[in-house]
């Protein structure tokens, strides 16, 4: 299709410059509006001054040219000032044989670069919640995206598994754990740990009422808290490797992390490399001493580090504490330089919720100004957060979405959903119970992902299971009965092969279809340039919805003439395989049968 696209394109600029010496070597064509008929549509207006004519004019007289010079333009449309180009019956046969003869069909050439995304960063004090997937099903689908467009790409995670939020739930199990451990309470690691988290601000929020009846105003009750007091200390002995609290610090770590590993799974992602701030935050002050040397960096009479970014149209950022304890800013700065020693990407791309685009912002000011070899190429892929019909949801307060058991609730309604319709006649229990949790977690990526980055967005688990509409079990469904077809005819040995011939000729349901799947690697590039599985995710849906109606309007196993027959399955196979390999990149498994 691009070769197509580019002969069109070149005709375009040779008819500008003809007729009306133009020079215009980037003809971009868009395409054509489907109320309107036509495949390419191209846009005159810019033209008008240079051509010294009418919008109408110019398209009319372009059309002319290109039909009669290009062989692959067949009639055209002139719509004020578009001009719509329709190709002709033999060119869709020729970009069938050709989608169906590419070998790299679904893979972009080389692009000779790296680039590491990093996603997830969860915090070692509670579980992964909805937001968190929202980011895990986001960095992984941008990175299998990426992937596909020819880059090389690393898969990173940084666990914030140090701070003054993960001593609070240490200091609360402390407090009020009596000894319990996974095993003793039946629980999830990371939903144990979670617990006390939940249990100190609970504690908290007492005391501050406490001190409020004695008095204090509702600042100084929460700055003179004592448990406030009791974490911050706990913070300070841990940076001093206190060997009780490192002790503490490394067993209910390892809770978490073994329970963000199940949660992993369960998710469909994973990671080349895992970083820990614990790791990173050391490099960091030694990176905060270099900048305050080199004078980026200054010290306040009380021993803070900041930086001043006024002249970015910022404000001052504090980099280290006046304990000398680190912020996140401290270890992010540790984390960039450890990931380019690692791996010298190219590109560094930051996954996290747009709560955090002024940190990357001053991040990125920072770097730059320290004169890193790692100071460009950086980019935050800001994503809006995700809320449920009862609001936004709070970590500390225990009203999270818990990841998990969103993800089995999503799986369980799978199975409702799917034995009401009777579509596993036939399973053995464990293939049912592959099809639901197919099903399930399909519904959950493609919702989320179906939306742009950018947009905060409502998650409607009612709606996102939905078989039919732009859902991720209606496109499951789809992939499902194309492979129905596939055996049927492989049980009726119908041949898929023919041999291209330009005086055959596709009916318009095929035409459309056949422009879908070889729009494919244009939709990589773009999905790729914007960072956007969204783009990836309407695309499947209309290939989705045009087989549909291509399965509807058309015979394909009860076909008489055996040229289209055979030319009807072949673009059903195809269909099948790009479907299965545009879900892939969204994380989505498509089943074989249902």
């Amino acid at each position: 299709m691009l070769r197509i696209q580019n002969s069109i394109s070149a005709s375009i600029s040779l008819g500008l410059r003809q007729l009306f010496s133009i020079e215009a070597n980037d003809i971009s064509l868009q395409e054509t509006k489907k109320e309107f008929e036509g495949t390419f549509t191209c846009v005159v207006f810019p033209y008008t001054k240079q051509a010294g004519m009418a919008p109408p004019m110019i398209a009319q007289k372009l059309g002319e040219f290109v039909q009669a010079n290009n062989e692959h333009v067949d009639q055209f449309q002139v719509v004020q000032g578009f001009l719509n180009l329709s190709l002709k019956e033999g060119t869709w046969v020729s970009i069938l044989a050709e989608c169906l003869a590419d070998s790299n069909a679904f893979q972009l050439a080389p692009k000779n670069e790296k680039v590491l995304i990093e996603y997830s960063s969860p915090n070692t004090n509670k579980p992964l919640h909805l937001g968190h997937l929202r980011n895990n099903f986001l960095g992984y689908s941008v990175a299998q995206i990426m992937e596909a467009a020819g880059y090389e790409v690393i898969k990173s995670n940084l666990v914030n598994d140090r701070g003054i939020h993960i001593c609070k739930s240490m200091l609360a199990y402390q407090l009020f754990g009596s000894g319990e451990t996974p095993e003793t309470s039946g629980m999830k690691g990371d939903h144990l740990v979670g617990k006390y988290y939940v249990a100190f601000d609970k504690a908290y929020k007492e005391e501050i009422e406490t001190l409020k009846k004695a008095g204090k105003t509702e600042d100084q009750a929460k700055a003179e808290a004592p448990i406030l007091f009791q974490a911050q200390a706990m913070l300070l002995a841990w940076e001093q490797q206190d060997p009780e609290v490192i002790a503490l610090w490394e067993r209910m770590n390892s809770w978490v992390l073994a329970g963000f590993e199940k949660s992993y799974t369960q998710m469909g992602v994973d990671f080349d490399k895992i970083y820990r701030e614990s790791n990173t935050y050391l490099l960091g002050k030694k990176i905060v001493d270099e900048g305050l040397a080199q004078g980026v960096f200054f010290q306040k009479p009380d021993g803070s580090v900041w930086i001043n970014l006024e002249a970015e149209g910022l404000d001052e950022k504090l980099v280290l504490r006046k304990d000398g304890t680190s912020v996140y800013i401290t270890q992010d700065m540790g984390t960039a330089q450890l990931k380019y020693a690692d791996f010298g990407a190219d590109k560094s791309i930051y996954v996290v919720g747009n709560e955090q685009d002024y940190h990357f912002e001053v991040l990125f000011h920072i770097l730059k100004k320290l004169n890193k070899p790692y100071s460009t190429g950086n980019f935050h892929l800001s994503y809006g957060m995700v809320d449920l019909p009862s609001g936004k949801m709070k970590s500390r307060e225990g009203t999270v979405v818990d990841a998990d058991d969103l993800m089995a609730e999503m799986i369980q309604t799978a199975k409702e959903r799917t034995m009401e319709l009777g579509k596993i006649d036939g399973f053995s229990v464990a293939e049912s119970n592959e099809l639901f949790n197919q099903l399930g977690m399909g519904a959950l990526k493609y919702f989320l992902l179906k939306v742009d980055p950018k947009k905060r967005m409502l998650f409607n688990p009612v709606e996102s299971i939905d078989f039919q509409g732009n859902t991720g079990p209606f496109i499951q469904y789809t992939h499902a009965r194309i492979k129905s077809i596939v055996r049927k005819a492989a049980e009726l040995n119908i041949s898929n092969e023919w041999t291209e011939d330009q005086s055959i000729t596709l009916a318009t349901a095929e035409q459309e279809l056949v422009y879908l799947i070889a729009q494919y690697k244009l939709k990589i590039e773009e999905a790729a340039s914007q960072l956007a599985p969204s783009v990836i995710a309407q695309y499947v849906y209309d290939l989705a919805k045009q087989f549909n109606k291509f399965y509807t309007e058309l015979s394909i196993i009860n076909e008489e003439d055996k040229t289209k027959q055979k030319i009807r399955l072949s673009l059903v196979e195809m269909t099948g395989k790009t479907i299965r390999q545009a879900a892939l990149l969204l994380g989505v498994i498509v089943p074989e049968r249902m």
